[in-house]
Formats: structure tokens, sequence, C-alpha cells
């Protein structure tokens, strides 16, 4: 029980610490959108990674130069962000937007930019 109530304690505080700061120029989705765009789709970056939104809800993760993939789940929210829960029990969430040139960029929870080759 301990261990729960610890759990629902610190989460609060993990969705309060994001650090989303999209641009002025940045233009956020919204849920319907962001699903048309990513579900059944993968996104490459510019190292050459690549992550996999499956129909089923299911993501991968897989590194440049075939350097290992992580498996997990993926939501999308309201907020234009993805959240992904990955089967060691590891979870993110990330800011989706597109910028002036209409290129896709993910921001994470510690605000780093990471665009996209789509």
């Amino acid at each position: 029980m301990f261990k729960f109530a610890l759990l629902f304690a610190l989460f609060p505080v993990a969705l309060y610490a994001q650090n989303w700061a999209p641009r002025d120029s940045d233009v956020l989705f919204d849920q319907v959108g962001l699903e048309a765009l990513l579900r059944g789709t993968t996104i490459t970056f510019f190292d050459d990674g690549e992550s996999k939104f499956f129909e089923d809800g299911r993501y991968t993760y897989t590194y440049a130069n075939n350097g290992g993939t992580g498996y997990g789940y993926f939501t999308v929210m309201e907020d234009s962000t993805i959240c992904i829960e990955f089967v060691t029990g590891f979870s993110r969430c990330d800011l989706y937007v597109t910028d002036t040139d209409g290129r896709l960029i993910i921001i994470t929870a510690s605000g780093d930019r990471f665009p996209t080759r789509r």
C-alpha cells in the first residue's frame, strides 16, 4: 500500500516538472490531428533514429545504426503531447509541434527540441 501511495504522491510532481516551452511560432496539435498524423507511421530524426507509432498503440524507438530498440505503448493526449509507457516501466511525455517551416518538432520535458526529417 505504501508503494502505491508513494507512486501517486510522486506522479503529480512529474507532470508539473514539464518544461515544454514552445516558441511563439510553433503550432500545437489537437488530439485528433496528432492521432491522424502519427498513428500507423514512422518518423525519422536527423541522427537516423526512428519512432514508429503502430495503429494498435504499440510504439518502438530504434536508435541509429541499429543501436537497439525500445518497446512500449503510446497515448495521444489532448494538449499536443504523446505519452509513452515503455515495457521496462520507464515512461515519458513529449510535446509535438510544427515550426514555421512545417517541420515536426518533438520537445522533451526538459525543453530539448528534436526536429524530424519525416
